[in-house]
């Protein structure tokens, strides 16, 4: 293929995917709707802030775009109308590296620590093993870099799996699926299709690693080809189970629950999805002294930021820091995982959710709700009178102080906002790191 190519987006993966394509000798235009978006590139490249030229874009003989632009964006809109092939940087990065050994993740939650469990036992056997993808690492990246590593732990989410044709993973993983996207999918059917995509190419040498408590995933891949393998946390039949709080690979016992150093139940099903996923890739990793590593690699691995991360104990207060709880389930998920008093900071940009969900288990434990930024008012009209809850507005330290004056000894302060940061934030690692400077303040 001759011609131009057209990335679109000035991030990391865009940036990333433009040096890729320039070190293959091609042309590139790289454009990104902010005006404030600079790069000093290469030659080879020409770099357009501000504005994406769509008779540039029409023209290409490529498009690359990155996962933030959605589909019916005018840019992409221009490319298809004019019949120029669009793909995701992951897929450039995928064509550049044939042959290369990789276990994949999607899924709604859980996907990031799943991802990082499976890094860190495929480095623990041995391998040089990068985690990429989703997970801030963009494949191309991985690809410009040398040596090439042994194996890939991908994080793929729905938008980049919308452009990723060829996606062909050694192993496959389901975390979970619960609705999400709303904001940018039509339907929750449209996000699901495009988890799909995942096991679009599977056949019957392909492996499949899905979660046996969840319903919605299992239906998702009825029918697709390859071995299925099943974790559970609910006494389902499968492959990977808890057990008497103990984590079970087969038969075999791998570690007990407390030496797991992960909050909640669903972490223990990411465990055991990893623990499995990694099992499934090579017959060398189903060894007895294999299975022994990944045991204690296991007792090795500690939570990511921003994802049920105890930032620290003042006052006799905890504060847990899941700022990457950016949807209702994922909150969820946090508020029944908690065994004190929580008072709950919720807000941020409402996705198309109810939060009626979180009702239950704020029976259960919670102290007060903190609604705040632009979904406060939806917040507060979905959960009052089923929990205390208060409308604050767009000030974090006032909202973090709101909560130091609620809690007494022995309570929990959970950010789990249930909505994207952007009202507020730039994104929601800089919410999480807000958080954790001024909880001890």
């Amino acid at each position: 293929m001759t011609g131009e190519v057209a990335v679109l987006g000035l991030g990391k993966s865009g940036r990333s995917a433009a040096l890729l394509l320039a070190r293959e000798g091609r042309q590139v235009y790289l454009s990104d709707a902010d005006a404030n978006a600079s790069w000093s590139a290469p030659d080879g490249i020409a770099v357009e802030a501000g504005r994406h030229d769509l008779a540039r874009i029409g023209a290409a003989s490529l498009v690359v775009t990155s996962p933030g632009i959605p589909p019916t964006a005018p840019p992409l809109a221009a490319a298809r109308a004019a019949g120029v092939p669009v793909i995701s940087e992951v897929e450039l990065a995928l064509r550049a590296m044939p042959g290369l050994r990789y276990i994949a993740v999607t899924g709604t939650n859980g996907k990031t620590t799943t991802t990082a469990l499976i890094g860190h036992l495929l480095r623990a056997l041995g391998y040089n093993a990068i985690d990429a993808g989703n997970i801030g690492l963009p494949l191309a990246e991985v690809a410009l870099a040398s040596p090439k590593v042994d194996w890939i732990a991908l994080e793929l989410s729905s938008f980049q799996l919308h452009d990723t044709p060829s996606v062909d993973p050694t192993v496959g993983v389901l975390t979970n699926l619960s609705p999400d996207h709303l904001d940018r999918y039509a339907t929750v059917e449209d996000y699901y299709a495009d988890k799909r995509r995942l096991f679009a190419n599977a056949r019957a040498a392909s492996r499949l690693v899905v979660n046996a408590d969840d319903p919605a995933s299992l239906g998702l891949v009825a029918g697709v080809t390859g071995t299925h393998y099943h974790f559970t946390v609910a006494g389902h039949p499968a492959d990977a189970s808890l057990r008497a709080d103990t984590l079970t690979l087969g038969s075999d016992v791998l570690i007990s629950r407390s030496d797991l150093h992960l909050l909640g139940n669903h972490n223990v099903a990411n465990a055991l999805a990893a623990a499995l996923a990694v099992t499934a890739a090579d017959p060398d990793h189903r060894t007895p002294a294999a299975r022994d590593t990944l045991a204690e690699a296991l007792r090795t691995f500690h939570a990511l930021p921003h994802r049920l991360q105890l930032v620290g104990e003042y006052h006799g207060v905890q504060w847990i820091n899941d700022s990457k709880a950016t949807n209702v389930s994922s909150a969820l998920v946090a508020l029944e995982s908690m065994t004190r008093p929580t008072i709950l900071l919720a807000g941020g940009v409402h996705k198309g959710e109810p939060y009626t969900a979180l009702a239950a288990p704020l029976a259960r434990i919670g102290k007060a709700v903190l609604a705040y930024g632009e979904s406060a008012p939806l917040i507060v009209a979905d959960l009052a009178g089923k929990v205390p809850v208060e409308r604050l507005g767009n000030n974090f330290n006032e909202i973090i102080a709101r909560a130091r004056a609620l809690a007494t000894p022995g309570d929990a302060v959970l950010l789990a906002p249930a909505c994207s940061s952007f009202d507020m934030f730039h994104n929601y690692a800089e919410r999480g790191e807000t958080f954790a400077r001024l909880a001890p303040s």
